[in-house]
């Protein structure tokens, strides 16, 4: 079965492309796991009709997965898109019951998030020299505003001229599930945009009049070039073993919370819709609280 030919599931991403409006990232994700699992069934048992997949051959898949040792995460965001499959299918009246009513998600092991120490941080900021051309000054603005503000890739792949707010100092940031949040950012930053936004109508002859931040060509920067610039210096700064835009955003968070923000605020910076999902950075806090105290209390 190939990667376009899975007709049965085409009404359903059509659904969450266009009404749930999810982001093109996650339909090919869901898409990506309704191949695989229709695959398993073909495979293994002759090619069932909706009405006649049974729990068990779901749990042979998730089996099969857990075998070829993949994680309880991604094994989770697998079950996700069959739970939202068979859901989709029940509303439209294509079955009346759906197998994953007994299926249990696996226990996900809680990793705490990696993040770059703000001596580090400040390294990258003070002295590490970025090239004076038009991609070294992309590049540092990219890094600043990543640090600043906590925004995911694809958030500021997206930004644009028109969200910047230079009288409020705040950036407007178009999140997940098409969500709009403010994000307010230092007179320094805004700064930083403002000559930016100046400088690419003087220096470059054609470019993206829409897009905030614009490669020597004057196109919108490609999520993997963002991607690959953010792992280049940190890479100067930092030995921990992941870099990448997601690990400033953990920086980003976690830093406030060892500088006393509150819990809630940092929620609404980082876009999250539950507080649980903020919550596990003030884990990184204690763990901060306790290697002061191992380090300066004479009993420790």
């Amino acid at each position: 079965m190939s990667q376009s030919d899975l007709p049965i599931a085409q009404p359903f991403l059509d659904y969450l492309q266009f009404q749930k409006r999810y982001s093109q990232h996650t339909v090919i994700s869901y898409k990506n796991d309704l191949v695989a699992f229709f695959k398993f069934l073909e495979d293994e048992f002759d090619n069932p009709s909706l009405t006649e997949i049974a729990p068990s051959f779901v749990r042979s898949w998730l089996a099969s997965l857990k075998e070829h040792g993949m994680e309880s995460k991604s094994i989770n965001r697998k079950i996700s898109a069959l739970k939202s499959f068979f859901k989709y299918q029940l509303k439209q009246g294509l079955i009346t019951s759906t197998p994953m009513t007994t299926i249990i998600s696996p226990k996900v092991k809680k990793r705490l998030p990696k993040y770059v120490e703000e001596k580090d941080i400040n390294t990258l900021f003070q002295y590490i020299e970025f090239p004076d051309t038009w991609e070294g000054r992309t590049d540092r603005l990219l890094l600043e505003l990543f640090y600043n503000t906590g925004m995911r890739r694809a958030e500021l792949a997206g930004l644009k001229e028109s969200s910047i707010d230079k009288g409020n100092s705040t950036i407007k940031v178009l999140g997940k599930g098409n969500k709009e949040r403010i994000l307010p950012v230092s007179k320094e930053l805004m700064s930083s945009v403002a000559a930016y936004i100046a400088a690419k109508r003087k220096e470059l002859k054609t470019f993206d009049a829409v897009q905030l931040l614009v490669s020597e060509q004057g196109k919108k920067l490609d999520p993997k070039h963002i991607y690959n610039v953010v792992v280049k210096y940190l890479s100067m700064v930092t030995t921990i073993d992941k870099k990448s835009p997601h690990i400033l955003r953990h920086s980003f968070a976690t830093h406030l919370m060892n500088n006393g923000a509150d819990l809630n605020a940092v929620k609404e910076l980082l876009g999250h819709s539950s507080l649980a999902a903020t919550q596990i950075y003030t884990h990184n806090t204690i763990e901060k609280l306790k290697d002061i105290h191992k380090k300066a209390h004479p009993k420790a």
